[in-house]
Formats: C-alpha cells, sequence, structure tokens
C-alpha cells in the first residue's frame, strides 16, 4: 500500500495578479495568510471586500468557494464542483479546447476542477484535464509537481503503469538538470531568480523521493516486473523504512512473487494502529489489512480463511464510513457529509466483488450472487462480472444434492425407491436428466434472481461488452478504459506526446473494474468461457438452436482451449440430438475430437491482489471441478458414453454397447457416470437379459462381458424400453480467465 497524495485546492494568492492596486495586493495578502493559517472566517472577510474592489475578477470568487469548502471542513464537495463549472463558462473555456491556459489563473482553475473529478472516481475527466494541464507548465516550478503526481496517482489508479513511469521519469530527470544547472553560479540577476526557483524545486523533488519509490513499486507490480519491482523495493525501504506503506507494498510485491507465507509474515509486522486515518490519507488501512489477507489466503486454496477476513474488511469499512459520515450509502449517490479526501475510502463495492468471487469457490452460489449484484450496479461495464453472475445462477441450478453443490463427492445412485413386495416389487430408477426445465414460472427474467433465465441475460451483456471479434485494434485515447504500452517507459522524454500515449507501441486493453484490464489473449478466454457457458444455459431452458450456434461459435474460435472445446463438441451434439440430427451428432461425438482437457489458463493472466484494497481476487485458487474430465483418457470416454446413447437413438444397439463396452474399460469404476449405467440396463432390457439389467441396478455398476448370460425366462416376457439416455451434460467449469 502506497499512500495516496493528499490533494488539496489550490488557491490563487491574487497579490501576484499584474495590474492590482497596492491597496488589493495588501488585502490579497491577508486573506492568504489568514486561510494559510486556517482564519477562514477572516480570510472571507478580507476576500469580500476585495470584491467590492474588483468585481470582475472570477479568481477571487474563486477563492471564496475554496474557503468556504474548507470552513465546511471539506464536505461540499458538489457545491464546490459545480461552483468551478459556472466559472469554467464564465471564461468560455473548455476542456476539448484550452487556449488560455498559458497563464496560471486559469490553469488553477482546471486544476481545482481535476481535484475534484479525481476524488469523486471520475478519473477519465481528471485524465483528460491533467493532460491538457501538462502541455502548459513550466517545467521547474511547484504547481508543475503537483500537476505530475496528481496525473501519476490518475493513472494507477486507471492501471496505465507506462504512463505513471514515464511522469515520474520526466521529474527525476528535472531534478538532475537542476541540481546540475544550480552549480553553475550565474551572474546575471534573472538567470539567478531561475535558478533558485530550480533549487527550490529539486528540493521539492527530493523530499518527495520516497513518495516516487513507492509510486513506482506500484506501477511495476500492475505491470508484474518483479526485477524492476524488486529494485524499486529497496529503495523504499531505505527511504521510509518498516512504515505500514513500505511493508504493504513489499508484502504485495511477495504475493506476486508467490511467497503467501513472507506475505503474511510482512503483513502482521506492519503497525497499523500507527497510520493516519482516511482523513489524512484517503485510505482505510485496517480495511486494507484484511482484505490483502483475504486476498493470500485465497491464492493459498484456503477459501474458508479467505471469506472470513473478507467480511472483516467489509465490517472496518463500514466502520469508517459510518465515522465519516453518510458514507455507507454508496460512492456515487451523493458527496455531502463526507470530507472529500475521504471520498476514495469507501471500498465497500470493491470488497463484495472479492466476497463474491470468493463464495462462488467454496460452493455458496446463492450467497455470491448477491454481493455480485450489489457490485455490478458500480461495475456494470465488467463483462466478467457478467460472466460470475450466470456462472451463481448455473451453479444454484444444477439440480445436484447437497454435497455436490459444495464440491463433495456423492455417491451416484441411479434408484430412486422400491414399490411393492414379492412379484409385484417394482424398481424406480431416478431421473437424470435436468434439460429443457424452466426455472421462473410468471416471472420476468429481467428481475435478478439466480435463474437460468437471468443467466442468460447475464451471459448476453457479457458477450456485448466484449470488442467485436477480429476488429482492428484501435489507437489508444486519453481517458479511455485501455492503458498503453511502450518498450521504453524511462527514456526521460519531455515530449508530451508521450504523455498521452500517443507514438506508443499500442495494446489493446479492456476494462474489467475492479480488476486490472485485460489483454487480447485475456479477451479471447473471456469470450470462449462466456460462449460455453451460453451454450449449457441455453440447453438448460430448451433453446436448441441457439445452444447450438453458441457451441459451434466456440468451436470455430482461434484460440479455445482443450477444457471448452470439449465442452463445445459435447453442447453441440446434445443441441443437434435435440433438434433430431443424429448424425451430425455422430461427428461431434468423435473421441478422436478430444486431444486436450487443459484449462488453458496462462500463468500471465493470474491476478495478483494490490495494496490499495480495491483489486479483485479472480486469478488464484483454481480448481479443477471434481466432476470435470481429469485427462484426454476420461474424456474421449465421455464422448464414447455418450455416443453409446446416440446410437441408441437410431436403433444401432450392437454399436452402442461396443462404445459402452470401450468407455467402460477405458475409466476406473468408480469414474462410470450413471448415465452410461442407466444406458447399460437400457440395452440389456432391449437385449431381453431382464436378469443382468436388474444386476447392473443392483451393483450400481457396468458388469463385464464375461457375466453377460441370457436368461431363458428373461426372454419370455416382453419388456417395454426405457427412454434411451441423452449425452450427459456436464456444468461448464469456472474457468477463470484473467486480466485481472
Amino acid at each position: 500500500m502506497a499512500e495516496s497524495t493528499e490533494q488539496n485546492e489550490a488557491k490563487h494568492d491574487n497579490s501576484s495578479s499584474p495590474g492590482a492596486t497596492d491597496q488589493e495586493k495588501e488585502m490579497a495578502a491577508s486573506a492568504y495568510e489568514a486561510f494559510s493559517t486556517g482564519k477562514h472566517d477572516e480570510s472571507l472577510k478580507q476576500l469580500d471586500a476585495l470584491q467590492d474592489l474588483n468585481k470582475e475578477d472570477y479568481k477571487i470568487a474563486m477563492n471564496k468557494a475554496v474557503v468556504e469548502f474548507y470552513k465546511s471542513s471539506q464536505t461540499t464537495t458538489g457545491t464546490l464542483k459545480q461552483t468551478l463549472m459556472a466559472m469554467k463558462n464564465q471564461v468560455h473555456t473548455s476542456t476539448e479546447d484550452m487556449d488560455g491556459l498559458d497563464d496560471v489563473e486559469n490553469s488553477l482553475l482546471y486544476y481545482n476542477q481535476a481535484i475534484i473529478h479525481y476524488h469523486m472516481r471520475q478519473y477519465s475527466e481528471a485524465i483528460a484535464i491533467g493532460e491538457r494541464l501538462y502541455q502548459f507548465l513550466e517545467p521547474f516550478e511547484k504547481f508543475a509537481q503537483a500537476v505530475c503526481f496528481l496525473l501519476v496517482d490518475l493513472y494507477l489508479l486507471t492501471f496505465q503503469p507506462e504512463k505513471a513511469l514515464h511522469l515520474l521519469a520526466v521529474l527525476d530527470k528535472l531534478s538532475v538538470q537542476g541540481s546540475n544547472k544550480n552549480g553553475k553560479g550565474e551572474s546575471n540577476s534573472s538567470h539567478r531568480d531561475g535558478a533558485n526557483q530550480r533549487a527550490e524545486f529539486t528540493a521539492m523533488i527530493e523530499a518527495a523521493k520516497s513518495k516516487m519509490h513507492q509510486y513506482k513499486v506500484r506501477a511495476y507490480i500492475q505491470m508484474k516486473s518483479s526485477k524492476a519491482c524488486k529494485r524499486e523495493i529497496k529503495s523504499v525501504m531505505n527511504t521510509a523504512g518498516n512504515s505500514a506503506p513500505s511493508l504493504f507494498l513489499k508484502s504485495n510485491f511477495e504475493y506476486l512473487r508467490g511467497n503467501y507465507r513472507k506475505a503474511v509474515k510482512l503483513l502482521n509486522s506492519s503497525n497499523i494502529a500507527e497510520h493516519p486515518g482516511p482523513i489524512k490519507t484517503g485510505e482505510c488501512v485496517r480495511c486494507m489489512f484484511w482484505n490483502n489477507l483475504g486476498c493470500i489466503h485465497f491464492a493459498m486454496g484456503k477459501h474458508n480463511l479467505g471469506i472470513f477476513y473478507f467480511k472483516k474488511a467489509l465490517q472496518e469499512n463500514d466502520h469508517t464510513c459510518a465515522q465519516l459520515g453518510d458514507g455507507s450509502s454508496g460512492q456515487s449517490k451523493k458527496f455531502t457529509g463526507i470530507p472529500m479526501c475521504a471520498l476514495l475510502a469507501n471500498k465497500r463495492y470493491e470488497l463484495l466483488y472479492n466476497c463474491g468471487i470468493q463464495l462462488l469457490h467454496i460452493g455458496r452460489p446463492l450467497a455470491a450472487f448477491e454481493c455480485l449484484m450489489e457490485a455490478v450496479q458500480v461495475y456494470h461495464s465488467n463483462p466478467r462480472l457478467w460472466l460470475r453472475l450466470a456462472e451463481c445462477c448455473i451453479s444454484a441450478n444444477k439440480g445436484g444434492s447437497e454435497q455436490e453443490s459444495k464440491g463433495l463427492p456423492c455417491k451416484k445412485g441411479i434408484v430412486q425407491s422400491i414399490v411393492g413386495q414379492g412379484y409385484h416389487r417394482k424398481i424406480v430408477l431416478a431421473s437424470q436428466s435436468t434439460q429443457n426445465t424452466i426455472y421462473s414460472e410468471g416471472q420476468s427474467a429481467a428481475i435478478p434472481v439466480a435463474s437460468m433465465e437471468f443467466a442468460a441475460i447475464c451471459l448476453r451483456n457479457a458477450l456485448l461488452l466484449l470488442p467485436e471479434h477480429q476488429q482492428p485494434d484501435p489507437k489508444t485515447e486519453n481517458g479511455s478504459k485501455s492503458s498503453s504500452q511502450s518498450g521504453s517507459t524511462e527514456s526521460g522524454s519531455e515530449n508530451s506526446d508521450l504523455c498521452s500515449g500517443k507514438g506508443q507501441e499500442a495494446d489493446k486493453f479492456l476494462s474489467a473494474a475492479p480488476s486490472s484490464p485485460l489483454r487480447k489473449q485475456e479477451v479471447d478466454n473471456l469470450r470462449c468461457s462466456i460462449l460455453a457457458c451460453s451454450a449449457y444455459v441455453a440447453l438448460a431452458l430448451g433453446d436448441n438452436l441457439m445452444a447450438l450456434n453458441h457451441a459451434e461459435k466456440l468451436l470455430h474460435q482461434t484460440k479455445v482451449s482443450g477444457s471448452l472445446k470439449f465442452l463445445g463438441h459435447l453442447y453441440a451434439s446434445e443441441a443437434l440430438i435435440s433438434l433430431d440430427r443424429i448424425s451430425d451428432a455422430i461427428a461431434h461425438l468423435n473421441p478422436e475430437n478430444v486431444s486436450d482437457v487443459s484449462m488453458g489458463v496462462l500463468p500471465s493472466e493470474q491476478d495478483q491482489g494490490s495494496e490499495k484494497g480495491d483489486e479483485s481476487v479472480e486469478s488464484s485458487g483454481k480448481q479443477t471441478p471434481l466432476c470435470y474430465p481429469s485427462s484426454v483418457t476420461s474424456a474421449r470416454a465421455m464422448m464414447l458414453f455418450n455416443l453409446g446413447s446416440a446410437y441408441c437413438l437410431r436403433s444401432e444397439y450392437e454399436k452402442a454397447r461396443k462404445c459402452l463396452q470401450q468407455a467402460a474399460s477405458m475409466v476406473n469404476t468408480k469414474e462410470i457416470p450413471p448415465e452410461a449405467i442407466l444406458l447399460g440396463v437400457y440395452l440389456e432390457l432391449q437385449n431381453g437379459n431382464t436378469q443382468l439389467a436388474l444386476q447392473i441396478i443392483k451393483r450400481n455398476q457396468l458388469l463385464p462381458t464375461a457375466v453377460q448370460r441370457v436368461s431363458p425366462e428373461s426372454r419370455k416376457k416382453p419388456v417395454q424400453p426405457f427412454q434411451s439416455v441423452q449425452p450427459t451434460q456436464l456444468p461448464s467449469p469456472f474457468t477463470q480467465v484473467q486480466r485481472k
């Protein structure tokens, strides 16, 4: 965790205004001095008198608005924003055309606007203003440093670490230039004034060295650059010591490297009690402490401990918001009653996102659904969040037993009950098919409940939020939901084009807040997962044409993983069988179609938690579902079981028997699904082997061919054929497609 820069409104000293009388300069100086010492009433009195003398100067009104804002303990953020917007309209200057920003007065007006956008989480607007301000700055002045640090903060909050590193390199270069020029000692008085200005700027940079090193660590963590991060970590520890920010950053670095126990040890060694509160830093360090512990334990696979720590973080967050004021109602509803500098302390929705992902992993889909539904109100443009909501609905409607819903192994019984006694004793087999089920009766599918209909809406939203497939990557724009990546991030060039991302070798990113943006490969993986879930949901709702469409799109993806390709063939075959296109289904069920069942998650795609408390935990704790084939052999056996079902539908019972026997010989007895056992029962009944069918039911397993003898008595009794078994419908795997 790096302390965020404390951003305060700039107040203009009217005593420096050209053309001002001596009286006006004296009153302006008195007002500025009173404001600096916290005497806001006295400052307002002086500004009122100054405004009576010069009613045309909007800068006096701006200073009054700033003083009144501080007088209210920074709680009237919305009012100040409206006042500054009215002043901007008064000077007839817009953020798109700031031709008049060559004077400091207008620059201060827009800088104040950028600060308010920053604290209200309107980062794109703040970046647009900051980057325009950057073009009109003199290199060696205090105001330039403030604008640069503001932009660095904004770039890191919007996951643009390359731009942040460029600005930090510019500040480093300017400090070196200022030191070199100060040593030359010019004789000219104007040169001496410039040298003094550069000396003051260099001193400010040196004082901010620790902060700059922390910014660099955060940037390298976002870039997952371990070597550069390790170098900067040493600088942070040398300048800041064992402070809470430095230990949090070092813990995050160890978490990035997979040293989870060391990361926990570093967190526990930080003295968070001595850290300033959110009023001074804009951060709740106790909330971040519990959140980071939750991220680490999630990565270690200790999901119950993870959810415990996330709940602790939520409690601490609510407690902090209650202390600050009316902050628990949400970050986007109102901005009154809370000091502006503490608006960023509320991490409720980020924590709910983390809780939802964690609950989904431990097999509590309904609780996860509630958390993610609250988070999606803020992060509605995150396609992966919509996929997670759909996965909650799928998991809640699988129709399995309690053990299966919790991810535990359960006995695969095929007998539902036994009716009657003696000669009239009948065995009632359990129904294995849950397809074509309507989950909500007389209720709109748009109502947010954990139903399969709502899952279909979530998946549709996720697909619409993804960029068009095979579309050329557009150039990265300032303030957009993308970030540029440059080969040389520390070139030290002062060209403003580099600050805005122009001229760099851009790579397309897709915003996935609160996680880091998704790269192109991650977007492709996410598209495949969404298509697989869409096919599954369409089958469950009985929309076979749509299921076939999604499955075929999935199979035509260029970079589909082996696991999702396997599911694509299964879902396509099931849809084709329901459409009475058995021959086409048999082509999909060819075991040779399966050559890989890997989940396809690259190590570089793993999400890593950060110190800021706003990172998601999508990345770690990936586990293959228990019902999912663990090898290519098991997957091919599954295809053969379903191929046997398809042959049964065409009354090709001998081919079906061979498929069943071949599949049973490829896997362990315990891995044979109950649908395959029912298929064996059906085949024996079709062949007239009633006694052998009963033995299969009693033993709950397929019998070897050697013991299959036909009883003469069984041939005399006509047997009604059972309904054939549909291809096995597997639940969609929760493939964690990463940013993160």
